[in-house]
């Protein structure tokens, strides 16, 4: 493993961050609103599906 000194590190570490290509405010918006609906929707299957299960539970024990 090579040795560095600590300004090449920089300079490397500066040149690094350089070649970083940011998103923009509508990708980042975009990405966020995903995020949010996908949320929504995971919750809502979920909870429906356990609603089914506490549901058949409780008809099915209800019964004995």
């Amino acid at each position: 493993m090579a040795t560095n000194n600590p300004i090449q590190f920089i300079q490397q570490t500066r040149a690094e961050v350089g070649k970083i290509t940011w998103p923009g405010r509508r990708e980042v918006l975009l990405t966020t609103v995903m995020v949010f609906l996908l949320a929504i929707i995971a919750a809502t299957f979920f909870f429906l599906v356990d609603l089914a299960i506490r549901t058949g539970l409780t008809t099915l024990l209800q019964s004995f």
